[in-house]
This record gives C-alpha cells, structure tokens and sequence, in this order.
C-alpha cells in the first residue's frame, strides 16, 4: 500500500501543473503553419527515396514521442491499441495459447501470420512454436523499446521490397541510428489495487558523428521484471476474472467451471472425485469437497463445483532483457559500412489449472493407437477406472471416475525465449545508384517447461490396477489424498518439456537512382533481390508423442528457401500526377509467383490529393500448414450439431452442450496451394486549413486458396469425431455416436477466400497558443464494413460486428469500429498528453445469422441481450523536463478504472474480451526518470 501510495501521489503531482490547460488547448483555433522543408527519405513500401512522405500508399507513421506520450511499457502494447489492429493479434495475458509467451499484431483480423513485422526495414526469425499450430509469426516481444525511432505501418500489403507475403501489410520498426550520449531511463508502475508491479530501466549510450569522427556507435540495454496477477487478484471487480457467473444471471455451467454433474452418466471432473454407479451411470460425489472448493453455493446435483480462478493467472510473470547495438562507419563520401546485433531474453511464467486424469488426448497415429486418439474418460480399452478393490470405491466393481487433481496442484507454463540477430551490411552511392546490401542472420530458441503434467500409465494403474505386480496400488484422491506416499507423485507427476528453434538468414541487394526528367520531377527506379533460408524445428512436449501425458501432440518442422528479385519505378509524369509500379517475383521450393503493384495519386492543389493502389500477394503453406509430420490440437467454443441442433438441446442433452469447448486435430497437408490476395485502396489526403491534415482511404483485401482448418462447428458435424458413451434415447431408442462431443478433425484445406473491406480515417490538427504553448489533437478509425469468410462456393461466414472468428482468434471477436482519439499539449518544459480509446459493440454470436452464443440460466440471450457492450478507456500522461539532463513522466492508464464489459464467450480473457484488457487490469499508475549525462 505505501508503494502504491507514493506512485500515485507523485504521479497526480506531475499531472496537476498540467492536466487543466489541456482542455484549454482544445478551444483555441489552429494557427500554425506548416513545415515547407521535407528532407527525401525512404518511406515503408518503396525502395525509391522521395521528398514527400505521402505517397500512393496509405502508411501511419508512429514517432518516438508518440510511444513516450503513450504510457506504454512495449511495443506491442502500443501497436495492439491501433485501429488497424485485429483478431489474431496475440496479447500478453493469453496463456492458455499455443503461443504462450509472445505477443503479435495482426493487421485487419487476418491473423498474424499476414502481417509482416520487420525490424530496420529486415526480417526477423519468427517466433519458435506457431499460433493455432499453424501461423508463423514475428514475436513483439524482441524488440527494445526505448530505442525505437519510428514505426512505419504500410496499410495496403507490400509485392516489392519486402516480400508479397505481407498480404495485410508492413509493420517496419525502425531503430536508432545516431545517438550521441550516455542516457539512464527508469520506471516503475503498480495498479491501483496496489498490484501488477512492473519495473523497468534502461542504458543507452551512443558515441562518434558521421559527419565529424566518420563513425557512430550505439548500445542500448533494457532490462524489465513484471509481477503475475492472479484472476482472484479481482475477486471485488464485479465479474472480471471470475468463472462463476451465476450471480450474473448464467448457468452453472460457465466454460471456466467443473466438476458439476450434467445429468445421467455426465459429469466433470471433481476435485473430491466423482465415481459412476454401476446400476444407475448415476455419478456421485466423494466426501470431502468443502475441504476443496472455495465456489458457493454447491452443485444441486450433488457434484463438487469448482472454477477455474481458484488457481489461473490473468497476466503472467515476466522477466526480460533487451540488448541491442549498431556500429556505423563512414569509410568514404560514397560508402558506409554498418553492423547490428541485438539479443533479447524473456522468461515468462503462467499458472493454470491442476490436471484432469480423463482427457482425451491426440497424436500421430502409430500400432498401438492406429487412430491417434486416447479417449482416457470413455473409450473402450483406454477408460481409467477405479478398481473393484480401491479403498474408496463402495460398489465392488470397477467403476468410471472424474477427478481433478489439485493434490497434485496448479500447473505452471514456463516459456523462456532466446532471440539473437545480427546483421552485416554496407550502403552508399557508385554510379549513379543508391546501393544498400547485407546479410541477415537470426534466431529464436523457445524453451517450455510445463509442470505438474500426469503420467497416464501410472495413472491408470494407481487407480485400476490391484494385482501384485502393481507398485503404485491405491491412489487416494480427493479428500484422502493425504495417503499417498511421495514414491507415488514421484512416479505419475512430471514436467513436460520442448526445446524449440527457428532460423532465418538473408543475403539482400537494393539500389535505386534517378533515371530522366518527366514533367513532373525525376522518375525514379530501384531493383532488388533477395535469398533468404527458414529452418523451423518445433518439436512436441516430451510425452505427448503417443498420448502417454495428458497433453496433446503439437509439432512443427519445415525448411524452405525463396528467392526473389524485383522492380519498382516512378513517375511523376505530370506536377500533379506520380504514377508507380512494382514487380515481384518470388521462387520458393514447390511454388513460384509473380506479384505486381500498382498506385497512382493526383494533386490538383497544392492541399487535396486523390490516391489510390492495387496490389497482389501470395503466401505459401508454411512448414505447420504443409509437412505432414505437422500436428496440432486446439479447442474453440461450437454448438454441438448433433446434440444441440440449431441451438436447441434434444432431450437428454445437457445445456453445456450448446456452448461446448471441442478439442480439433488439425495435421499437415503436402497438396496444400498458396494463397493468393488481391488488394485495394482508394482515398484522399486533404489540408483544408493550415496545420489540418486529413486522410481518408478506402480498402478491400480479398484472400483467396486461405489455408484455414476446416471450421470447427462443422468439424464437429463428422461423424469421425470422437464421443462419450452416454449416448441420447431418442423415441425410446437408444442412437448410438452421439454422446458429448470429446474431440474431431479439422484438417487444413484451402477454402474459398475471406474478403474484407473497410474505411481509415486519420485527422491531425496542430494549434498554436501563444504564451500558452502548442497542442496537437488527432484522430484514427477504422470501419469494417464487411468481413467475409468463404468455406465453399455455398457456405459463407460474415464476422463484422460478431463474437467470431473463433477459429483463430481465441474468440475476441471482429468489432466494426475501433477509434484512437488523442490529445497532446506542450508548455514550456511541460507536455500532458491523453489518448481516448475506443472499441464498439459487438453480437455475442458467432457469425451472423447465428444463434446468440451465450444464454442465461433462464434460457434467454446473454449478455445484455445477446450484445457485448462497447468499451471506452481514458489514457494520460505528462513529462516535466526539469533540466537539459533530468526529465521527469507519469502515466494514468484507464484514468477513469472503468471495468471491462462482461463476455462470457471469449476465452481470451476469464469473463473479459482480451481487447479490453486494461478494464480487467484496473487503473494503472507509473512513474518515471531519464536522466542524459552528456
């Protein structure tokens, strides 16, 4: 408390100089007027240098003083509150992900593996276990903040310089290059529940002048510790982080609960343990659960109800370091020669759940299981029982039981992730050419160690197995754990561990030049190529090759090469009109592609300019998608088509059964194609008033061949999914094959296309107050207008303004706007900046025409009426630069602590959106020093 209590204090002190006249600033009228000299520069998307930073691509540029006014504490935490962002993108609270650990952006909803993510305008090795199983992706997480000097995001794809696997566009993160001085930077933050501490500091120094010494030379070091917040951290926030939503109005069977009985021959696991009457298939409780559960009230039904947030983490333990350095050295006026190399280490640490000792587990079919599936709570040969003899089993028989086994305890996942890079080039000017060229090596090694896994052998025989032979007769559960010897734990619990690895290198040539005089200026060319090797090794946790753990397999390896070259010109071939034009040509092991590029702008006044571009992309079936030793499980929430058709649960079934978590194998496909993608952008650039600028594009992205798995609502419908035996009795017969749904296929499969089309607005104002400073006010939207799923030429999915894409988005859903509002104002030494962030609401369906995914406990359309709500949240933050050397910031995230809207579907988040993670969070306070010695 005293900590949270200094914090605060001093951080409403920095804001009190200052926060008043903000809204001053937003009365007054613009004034200012505009910068004329506008050095040529290199904009993300072309390789040709030009004197104007507008070109026919529509590209947000994000400066170091918009992350510092942000109150962010990385990257990815500024880039995951863009407008542009969507489903798919990977916040740092998912543990329960494939990719627990990492964080990624994903531009449109189209997933991350669309967006390319670059670093000094290079790739970086992706992160070294895929997405779903399935998407490669470039880990945030690597990147140093405070060094960071702008980031180009290039909103209509890149055919030319970067790759046409960008088919949702180019995030170029581009660093430091010329830092003079030594720099000490700290910060600390807590919430305002006094919890959630980060800390962090950093050491940037940087030595030596182009233009004077020939050479410069910077080192950045970044070092950063945050705590783990439990979801029981918020046991007073109305319903965020809680699993039991009962006092809301909903049923007991929420997705973060257990251990309730459905109904005949139905149950969940137990931490008391739950056995099945022989006579009846009744389940019925052992003694012992108040000594277990904390939920209240009971299950009715005589189970022993328990929730998930008893144990899981809301936000994980973190542990990082950044390091980064580039040397550049001018060797003559024509060449330079320049070296990076960057080094990042992050150990991060979730807590989840005791295990279960009745999953039903997949993996590579092999003898003993031709059908890669172990079904340990029902399947004939493989169901774990109580022997006729345990001590606590009354029945004299062998009999089924649902156990969960928090005398084990919670189960922690450790992803500890090595990134190195290094790159070696040399740049300059011979010819007549503008040349750059160099040679890329990077890699990350991700070790996880997932503990409190159970050994299903052992297992089995603890609890089934009485003959003399067996050394581990009985297992006590429950209640009576407390007899167990330790040789049994030592025995059945293990760690589950992999170590994984990706690889890239890249040898890459550009080089540019002026070629003639149009009317309009000097037309530009440029020509590149590029070779480029990727080594993905992600094998499985140790056990889950034959289903002897209670995890299922997840592997990936793959190795290909692509080469690549390209041509970009432009021509400005009137004052008004520039004109350009790329093409790629990509060739990768199995597949070959030409990909071209288009845009166009006309200036008819000095102020509104008209733009527009086309452009093509294609994406080859990564190692994940195409290698048929390629394997992964994941879980997304259906509505089961055999037992609850159409929303409606037949007779017998349960209402769990409506809103069911399946598991979906999903394996490798060598005759998989490539995607293809065309994509448009039409809009305008427009300075109505000095310092008024404003842009309006439309956009569409139309993906065909889109490798997705086979949508898991109807993998759900095969009648090769695996299913319990308590089958329903229809018209007093009993029909075989449809008991609850336990785990299908999803095998991946070139569908028809996604199309997604939208608007971005982006309006910037500057305004000049005389005695009273400067103020800058902006704003950002994004309108999805449609999001289009095709299956088939029949089957169509639209996602606008719905819950889904559940498939790949951890269900976060597709909101049809998304507004950033900003507001910054400079006073002398003082700035006080705020940020407005906005999301709209949201159907709680999973596609349009879809019934309403959640329903309350009285059967009607949950929440609000079958409508997430809208979520606002108020950022500020001021710097005080008390000296040349000391400057002092504050930061106030989600000023207001308004709480996240209840969303009962995603499971991002316990009961929250992962979008909205700030409003689970709380009001957050940080404070901060920089101080520069010289």
């Amino acid at each position: 408390m005293m900590m949270e209590t200094v914090i605060s204090r001093s951080v409403r002190l920095i804001f009190s100089g200052s926060v008043a006249a903000l809204s001053l600033g937003m009365m007054a009228a613009p004034a200012m007027a505009q910068d004329a000299n506008v050095q040529r520069v290199e904009i993300t998307g072309s390789s040709i240098k030009r004197a104007t930073a507008e070109t026919a691509s529509p590209v947000q540029l994000i400066t170091r003083d918009d992350l510092m006014k942000s109150g962010k504490a990385t990257v990815a935490e500024y880039l995951q509150t863009l407008t542009a962002d969507g489903a798919g993108s990977l916040p740092t609270g998912f543990g329960n992900g494939f990719a627990a650990g990492s964080t990624a952006i994903s531009l449109r909803g189209l997933g991350a593996t669309s967006t390319l993510v670059l670093l000094n305008g290079r790739r970086m090795a992706p992160f070294a276990r895929a997405d779903d199983g399935q998407k490669s992706f470039t880990d945030l997480s690597t990147v140093p903040m405070q060094i960071v000097e702008r980031i180009e995001i290039l909103k209509d794809g890149a055919s030319s310089t970067y790759g046409a696997d960008a088919i949702a566009g180019v995030v170029n993160i581009i660093l430091r290059k010329d830092f003079e001085g030594l720099t000490l930077k700290g910060d600390t933050g807590i919430s305002g529940d006094s919890d959630a501490r980060q800390h962090r500091a950093s050491l940037t120094f940087g030595k030596g002048n182009l233009d004077t010494d020939k050479f410069n030379v910077v080192v950045n070091a970044e070092y950063s510790k945050s705590d783990m917040l439990m979801n029981s951290d918020r046991a007073g926030r109305k319903w965020i982080g809680k699993a039991d939503l009962r006092p809301y109005g909903y049923a007991i069977n929420t997705q973060f609960a257990g251990g309730y009985i459905n109904g005949n021959n139905d149950a969940n696991a137990s931490p008391a343990g739950l056995i099945r009457d022989p006579v009846s298939n009744n389940y019925v409780s052992l003694p012992g659960c108040s000594t277990l559960s904390v939920s209240s009230p009971q299950d009715p039904k005589g189970g022993c109800l328990w929730h998930h947030d008893q144990f899981r983490s809301m936000q994980p333990k973190i542990e990082s370091i950044n390091l980064y350095t580039r040397g550049t050295w001018q060797v003559n006026a024509d060449t330079q020669v320049y070296a990076e190399a960057g080094y990042s280490k992050r150990d991060t640490a979730f807590t989840l759940i005791p295990p279960s000792i009745t999953p039903t587990v997949a993996f590579p079919p092999n003898a003993g299981s031709p059908t890669g599936v172990i079904n340990y709570g029902s399947g004939a040969g493989t169901t774990i029982v109580l022997a006729a003899n345990h001590p606590q089993n009354p029945y004299g028989v062998p009999v089924r039981v649902r156990y969960q086994a928090f005398d084990v305890g919670a189960s922690t996942r450790q992803a500890n992730n090595e990134f190195n890079r290094i790159v070696l080039g040399v740049k300059g000017n011979a010819m007549g050419w503008d040349y750059d060229a160099g040679y890329t090596h990077s890699e990350s090694k991700l070790h996880l160690d997932y503990s409190n896994m159970l050994n299903m052998a052992v297992v089995k025989a603890a609890l089934g197995d009485s003959s003399p032979a067996s050394t581990h007769f009985p297992y006590y559960i429950g209640a009576q754990a407390g007899k167990n010897p330790a040789s049994l734990y030592a025995a059945m619990v293990t760690n589950a561990t992999s170590d994984s690895t990706t690889k890239l290198d890249i040898i890459d040539f550009k080089a540019s030049r002026e070629l003639m005089q149009l009317p309009g200026g000097a037309m530009g060319l440029a020509v590149g190529a590029e070779h480029r090797r990727d080594k993905l090794d992600n094998p499985s946790l140790s056990g889950t090759e034959n289903g002897s753990i209670n995890s299922s397999y997840v592997a990936a390896k793959g190795d290909s090469k692509v080469s690549a070259v390209f041509l970009e010109v432009l021509a400005p071939v009137f004052k008004t009109v520039e004109l350009s034009g790329a093409l790629r040509y990509d060739k990768y092991d199995r597949f070959s592609s030409t990909t071209p590029k288009l845009g166009a702008k006309w200036t008819p006044l000095k102020t509104f300019a008209v733009r527009g571009t086309y452009s093509e992309g294609f994406r080859a079936p990564g190692p994940a998608e195409s290698n048929a030793d390629s394997q992964s499980t994941g879980t997304s929430t259906v509505t089961d088509p055999v037992r609850c058709p159409g929303g409606t649960r037949l007779p017998g079934a349960n209402a769990s059964d409506c809103e069911l978590q399946v598991a979906a194998v999903k394996i490798g496909d060598p005759s998989l194609k490539p995607e293809k993608s065309k994509g448009y952008t039409l809009g305008m650039v427009w300075d109505p008033f000095n310092d008024t600028s404003l842009s309006l594009d439309g956009w569409k992205i139309k993906r065909e061949n889109e490798i997705n798995p086979l949508p898991y609502n109807e993998a759900a419908a095969l009648p090769t999914a695996i299913r319990a035996d308590n089958n329903l009795t229809i018209n007093g017969v009993v029909v075989p094959n449809t008991g609850t749904l336990l785990i299908t296929k999803a095998p991946y499969r070139n569908s028809s296309f996604t199309e997604i089309k939208g608007i971005d607005l982006d309006v910037k104002q500057r305004v000049r107050l005389g005695d009273y400073g400067r103020a800058t006010f902006g704003l950002t939207w994004t309108h999805i207008a449609s999001w289009v799923r095709a299956e088939s030429s029949t089957v169509r999915y639209q996602f606008a303004g719905t819950h889904g894409n559940c498939d790949t988005s951890n269900c976060a859903g597709t909101p049809k706007d998304k507004i950033n509002l900003t507001g910054s104002w400079d006073l002398g030494n003082w700035n006080v900046s705020g940020v407005l962030n906005y999301r709209s609401d949201m159907k709680n369906i999973k596609f349009e025409g879809d019934p309403c995914a959640s329903k309350l406990a009285n059967g009607t359309p949950a929440p609000n009426g079958c409508k997430l709500a809208s979520f606002t949240t108020l950022d500020l933050s001021s710097r005080w630069n008390v000296s040349k050397q000391l400057q002092l910031f504050a930061s106030i995230s989600n000023v207001t602590d308004k709480i996240a809207p209840l969303d009962p579907l995603t499971y991002g988040g316990m009961s929250y959106n992962p979008m909205d993670a700030s409003g689970a969070i709380g009001r957050y306070f940080k404070l901060g020093a920089s101080y520069k010695f010289f």
